[in-house]
């Protein structure tokens, strides 16, 4: 028995966080540990080392298979899963754990504000959406990889929630597009010093994605906003 005083004792780091943020970290960051633990053939023998090679060609979003899809009007189960799993499969342990990070941290103030279950929500339409804007606008044969777009959705989300707080505040709402606006400079310029990925388009629709399902998850906000456009 821990005759410790309540106030006196350790708060564990999860403790503070929203359930669904923990086990979104948790998969991710379990999936991520599997390949690196098969890189170094502690199990699944030889073809271990080839695991993350064959996850991303398997669940992978690719450009060409979409196109193909929309093509051929076929959609199979194996291939439309692909606007879904590839969040959950990273190019390397500093790309997985940069992912997780901007989870944790956008996503505990999303959870606390909208619930558990509107994490999920963001999470996934933001992935979706991130994978078909991704698809409709660019023509690559570089995959989509990784759980950004998710994490930009989070972005978006708490964007909102500083949105709406600056209009109560009557201060200036665009101060709430800092971040963004800062991330999406920052791309830029490592984009040109180093050469960019394309996955910026996928962040940018899954950032749009976060912050119009969270102002659908407000009841009115919808309303009001529709009704601010019009008045202007």
């Amino acid at each position: 028995m821990n005759d410790t005083p309540s106030e006196h004792r350790p708060e564990l780091p999860f403790n503070t966080l929203p359930p669904a943020v923990v086990a979104l970290a948790l998969v991710l960051g379990g999936i991520e540990a599997l390949f690196q633990i098969g890189s170094y053939g502690i199990i699944g023998g030889p073809d271990a080392v080839g695991w993350r090679i064959a996850a991303m060609e398997d669940y992978g979003f690719f450009d060409t298979v979409f196109e193909a899809m929309r093509t051929q009007g076929t959609w199979p189960l194996e291939h439309v899963i692909r606007f879904l799993s590839y969040a959950f499969v990273h190019y390397s342990l500093t790309h997985a754990l940069m992912a997780i990070v901007f989870i944790l941290a956008l996503g505990k103030m999303v959870g606390e504000t909208f619930g558990n279950v509107a994490v999920f929500v963001i999470f996934f339409a933001s992935t979706l959406f991130g994978a078909l804007i991704y698809g409709l606008v660019l023509s690559t044969a570089q995959p989509l990889l990784g759980a950004y777009p998710a994490a930009y959705g989070f972005i978006g989300a708490y964007t909102f929630i500083l949105w709406l707080g600056l209009g109560r505040m009557q201060e200036n709402r665009m101060r709430a597009f800092t971040l963004i606006g800062l991330l999406m400079g920052l791309q830029l310029v490592f984009g040109l010093l180093f050469g960019g990925s394309l996955d910026w388009v996928a962040k940018l629709a899954g950032f749009v994605a976060g912050f119009g399902t969270a102002a659908l998850l407000v009841p009115g906000a919808l309303g009001r906003i529709i009704a601010r456009l019009r008045r202007r």
